[in-house]
């Protein structure tokens, strides 16, 4: 089966005929609550699960529910699987949590097609981008494929799991234990984002580590008039350690050998970055910035794209709600998350803080450390299976040449799928920066979820091709 105009035009009018029903499906799937990280909602990741197994079983798949201490794993194989490359292709379906819920302007789980001022559509609703839409992208593709061509032109398994968003623990353990089924020639993976317009594979993905600590001083919370100045302040202390992370003249993180073994992008790699985004103001402009804050010297798509950082996700202690109470807290918590780049040891990140933290503590006050996940970068080599025929389907679909970008973001089963199953994945997605995930009033553009579907026809047609 080659990729030829007259292989794909009723496959990519077929897409096009369905996209109403796609439409359809995508929203009953958006209506599940699947939040992984709260436990009233474990039988909603369960029925998203069972809903995709179902609709998988439909077009022709071995689709079974595994299950693991947490969430179920999906896993699919073609019935009817033609010769040629294995694809793998992995997704989740549980998504954020929602609060705060007064910020939505129509319900995260009742999913609306809104037309913006500017004319464009857009899906609304928690998991519209992140991942549902682009799980369903692939999915209503293979559709496509069988309704016009009956057999799909390369062998596809699909992993789709239910605890990506709450660090992913039984993931990896699941694919340790079936390595032999789920190794591929190559992963795929739609959870990314594209440029405006311009169609991309990311091939860099920083590496996490997560930690939360809990700073106590005082065995309960304390009248700061009869109190105060004389009882340690563990929110204070707490902030004191958090600032000295980072340099605030240059930027950089301060913990012994954070830096080891990072190196800079090459300088044709920075250049072409330099033309997607020539000044931090167009990267930054659509969240209100303008000016980058991180390391001196590094424009604000390289501090995202090529370079680790620190940041403080949240902190709580004493009474912050309604109102005003002079209250001397007893206990500090933070979360905070390290983006790490290639050569970087997340273990070691991990040890070199908390070691900071307790080096800073005063005598009656005690520390204690949660991890919350961990993850290597990764890189995608430029000869990666798959890599150049992808490019040049996203190119004809979108009527612009694909490029390759970075992503300040985490995916840990691109490491895992790379250490454990011996394969590369190739990251296509269709989101875009400005798609509010893991936000109120998260949206998909509809042209992403239409030309999505329409891309992976093309790329997996590209790939049987390329290995005719």
């Amino acid at each position: 089966m080659t990729d030829t105009p007259s292989a794909l035009s009723p496959v990519l009018e077929q897409a096009d005929k369905a996209l109403d029903a796609a439409l359809e499906r995508l929203f009953a799937f958006l209506r599940i609550p699947s939040i992984s990280t709260q436990p009233e909602h474990a039988v909603d990741c369960r029925c998203a699960a069972q809903w995709l197994r179902d609709e998988l079983d439909s077009l022709g798949f071995d689709a079974r529910l595994c299950e693991t201490p947490g969430h179920p794993i999906v896993v699919a194989h073609d019935r009817t699987p033609p010769a040629g490359p294995h694809v793998l292709f992995y997704g989740h379906y549980d998504v954020q949590p929602v609060d705060p819920l007064s910020l939505w302007k129509t319900g995260p789980f009742e999913p609306v097609l809104v037309t913006g001022k500017d004319g464009v559509k857009r899906i609304v609703a928690r998991g519209a981008s992140d991942d549902k839409g682009q799980v369903m992208t692939f999915i209503e593709a293979l559709r496509a494929i069988r309704a016009t061509q009956g057999t799909l032109p390369v062998r596809v398994s699909l992993l789709i799991e239910g605890e990506e968003e709450c660090g992913g623990p039984n993931l990896l353990p699941f694919m340790d234990a079936h390595s032999d089924e789920l190794r591929a020639d190559v992963g795929l993976i739609c959870d990314t984002a594209m440029l405006p317009g311009v169609p991309a594979v990311t091939t860099m993905l920083r590496g996490m580590v997560g930690e939360e600590i809990h700073l106590r001083c005082a065995d309960r919370d304390l009248h700061s008039g009869i109190y105060g100045n004389a009882a340690r302040n563990p929110v204070e202390l707490l902030c004191q350690a958090l600032a000295s992370i980072r340099d605030p003249q240059s930027g950089r993180v301060t913990l012994p050998g954070f830096y080891a073994g990072v190196q800079d992008p090459p300088e044709a790699l920075r250049a072409r970055w330099a033309e997607i985004a020539p000044d931090d103001a167009t990267f930054l402009g659509e969240v209100g910035l303008s000016v980058a804050a991180g390391e001196k010297g590094y424009t604000a798509i390289e501090q995202t794209w090529c370079r680790p950082s620190f940041e403080i996700n949240g902190i709580s202690g004493g009474y912050a709600d309604e109102g005003f109470k002079t209250v001397l807290p007893g206990e500090a918590v933070a979360k905070v998350s390290f983006r790490l780049v290639a050569g970087q040891d997340p273990i070691r990140i991990r040890q070199a803080f908390c070691a900071r933290v307790r080096d800073m503590l005063p005598a009656d006050c005690t520390v204690t450390f949660k991890p919350c996940g961990g993850s290597m970068a990764s890189t995608l080599p430029d000869g990666t299976f798959g890599l150049r025929p992808t490019l040049a389907a996203l190119g004809a679909e979108w009527g612009t040449p694909a490029v390759t970008i970075g992503c300040g973001g985490s995916i840990p089963v691109v490491a895992d799928m790379r250490r454990v199953l011996g394969m590369s994945a190739l990251l296509v997605g269709f989101a875009l920066d400005d798609d509010r995930a893991h936000s109120p009033n998260e949206k998909y553009d509809l042209t992403s979820f239409h030309k999505g579907i329409r891309s992976w026809v093309r790329i997996l047609h590209a790939m049987a091709a390329s290995h005719a």
